[in-house]
């Protein structure tokens, strides 16, 4: 027993040897050894929670909490909800910081970034507020960063009258956020002087931090210069406006639902610039369906129509939604609508009558209603139009839409007759043995039967047509004409070949060829297994540095000796920022993501994580 004894304090001392170093894989080592001594060990459990979410392991971190539930207790409520707002599982974070027995700081924290993603500025706005009037600690700055980006967006989005509330522009990012906060007021020259100012600070604050990169500046520039194009966007100064927006992957969690809307309008609309019809119908009639009462999605489509000269389509298209939008949609009665609109015998089986009916009961989830407007739309086509291109489109709208809504059931009718109008499409096919596996699995043997086999199918693609093609991105360049070339060649003269001369690779400078290259060479230096993090220099401010989550005092978190119900008072957000493009919606203020725990460090863009700074 004393050896076991013996054995665990060693593993204990590993543990917190690796929390002070930022190893946080080989910590997690230590402590699944000690978990399979007692794995009821709430430190162990607890320990192995922070250093997963520091490994940016969330999803892993919430099954922990969630299998030791009962040990844990309420132990771990702010890593729980901390984790599934990164899971971007905003409501069920909500649920659990309301259900918690204590309100820390650090909860509260979070809660001011939880509410702020779901747009709740107001109960937001009045959480940093009280944070600020009752705590006194270093991250001061930080909540009144937040708070200026809570008052910069509710002034932008919801055209709140700009409040001053006294709070001081010593940092870049807090003169960004007074910059949003004028743009939403309209004053634009005022805002984009601002903008000068946050950029000098931020040149100025970056230039004295030699762990920050040149790309590190950069990046952080990039968010108040795209803001200065807006502005002169804006002011008509188009032809100063260099700019290139990137929807980068995961920004729609950080945007506004306004700004995603408007990111969508603008797809749509190069779409149409661009002469991509079909993409610019599937993305107006998607806007269609998620605004319904939204006139730019439909003035987008009559555009498109007009583009292609069908000016009666686009016609009837305005006097449906004239219709539909100056009847009873702005009193809120959209089944009224509904029913008038039907009524209509004229335009009844219109294409436009039935895409506005179908997006008007799926908005109000009157899926049964949508279902039957195809089906006597498609019995008015059977009788009078059997088998036209019109008639078994609206066929295929009806077997997508019930496939969509999960009516496998309720397509099989419409798959059947789509196949049996062409027996060489696939894709109808394919849906037809997914739809009947669910009633008939026989049927689906058999119907499987006719599915060509991978050797038999062949894809003929146009290389050069597809090259140009409208929206093409990439134009194979053609070889220069030699002079000469075109010159006949005497009989019997045989055709030299030109050999290209190969260049010799460069070689390190500090090339050893009786060394032995490293086999990890190729990774990153983070990424290698030799790899211990950096030494620990002199603490100091960072900017956006430390790993998402980083934590103060986790080393006497880690260390058996010592308890671990005293953790640090906030914790410490990365960064969330994010940009939409131009003009429809605007780069959002500086707001950023909550930490596992320790300091809320208020940041733009979020930076490369940097091991073993500041502790755990």
């Amino acid at each position: 027993m004393a050896s076991g004894g013996s054995s665990v304090a060693s593993l204990w001392t590993e543990v917190n040897r690796c929390g002070q170093n930022g190893d946080f894989t080989r910590a997690l080592k230590a402590l699944t050894k000690i978990l399979h001594e007692n794995r009821d060990d709430v430190t162990a459990l607890h320990c192995k929670i922070v250093c997963l979410i520091q490994n940016g392991s969330f999803k892993e971190a919430l099954n922990v909490m969630n299998m030791h539930a009962k040990v844990l207790g309420s132990e771990v409520v702010f890593e729980k909800a901390y984790c599934e707002y990164r899971l971007n599982r905003v409501e069920s974070s909500l649920k659990t910081i309301e259900g918690a027995p204590e309100q820390t700081d650090k909860l509260k924290e979070l809660y001011g970034q939880v509410l702020y993603r779901l747009e709740r500025y107001d109960e937001c706005k009045s959480v940093y507020t009280d944070l600020i009037r009752n705590s006194q600690d270093e991250y001061e700055e930080e909540r009144k960063t937040n708070l200026a980006a809570v008052v910069a967006t509710m002034s932008q989005w919801e055209k709140a009258p700009m409040e001053d509330l006294g709070l001081p522009e010593s940092t870049y990012e807090l003169c960004y956020n007074t910059a949003c906060a004028l743009i939403g007021q309209g004053q634009l020259t005022e805002a984009l002087n601002k903008l000068r100012q946050a950029e000098e600070l931020c040149r100025v604050s970056l230039a004295d931090d030699s762990d920050v990169t040149e790309e590190d500046i950069d990046s952080e520039l990039a968010i108040i210069h795209s803001q200065m194009a807006y502005i002169m966007q804006l002011q008509g100064r188009t032809d100063e406006v260099a700019l290139r927006q990137i929807y980068a992957e995961g920004v729609e969690y950080k945007l506004a639902k306004k700004q995603l809307q408007a990111i969508d309008f603008n797809k749509a609309l190069l779409a149409m610039y661009t002469n991509q019809a079909d993409q610019c119908r599937k993305l107006s009639s998607s806007l269609q369906s998620q605004n319904p009462g939204h006139p730019r999605p439909v003035l987008i489509q009559v555009a498109q129509l007009c583009r292609e000269k069908q000016h009666s389509r686009a016609i009837e298209l305005l006097q449906l939604f004239h219709a539909f939008f100056s009847g009873f949609w702005s009193l809120g009665h959209v089944t009224k609508a509904c029913d008038v609109l039907r009524s209509i015998e004229e335009f009844k089986h219109k294409s436009g009558m039935i895409s506005a009916l179908v997006t008007m009961y799926s908005h109000e989830e009157d899926i049964d209603s949508a279902i039957d407007v195809f089906k006597q739309a498609i019995e008015h086509y059977q009788s009078e139009q059997p088998g036209s291109a019109a008639h078994l489109a609206l066929v295929r709208e009806a077997a997508n839409f019930k496939l969509k809504y999960g009516r496998k059931k309720e397509a099989i009718s419409d798959l059947e007759q789509l196949w049996k109008q062409n027996t060489n499409d696939v894709h109808t096919l394919a849906q037809l043995i997914s739809a009947y596996s669910l009633v008939d699995t026989d049927k689906a043997k058999s119907l499987s039967k006719h599915l060509p086999s991978a050797d038999t199918m062949s894809f003929n693609v146009d290389v050069d047509e597809l090259e140009n093609s409208h929206g093409a991105t990439y134009v194979r360049k053609k070889a220069a004409k030699v002079v000469g070339e075109s010159l006949p060649k005497e009989q019997g003269q045989d055709e030299i070949k030109k050999k290209k001369k190969k260049k010799k690779g460069k070689l390190p400078k500090n090339y050893d060829p009786k060394a032995t290259p490293d086999p990890e060479r190729w990774l990153p230096m983070r990424e290698r297994s030799y790899y211990r993090g950096k030494k620990k220099g002199k603490k100091k401010e960072q900017i956006g540095k430390g790993t998402q989550g980083a934590t103060a005092g986790a080393s006497a978190e880690l260390d058996a000796s010592k308890t671990a119900s005293s953790p640090p008072t906030s914790p410490r957000p990365g960064s969330a920022s994010g940009s939409s493009a131009a003009p429809a919606s605007v780069v959002p203020p500086r707001q950023q993501k909550p930490a596992a725990s320790g300091a809320t460090r208020k940041k733009a863009p979020q930076k490369k994580k940097k091991g073993g700074k500041g502790g755990w």
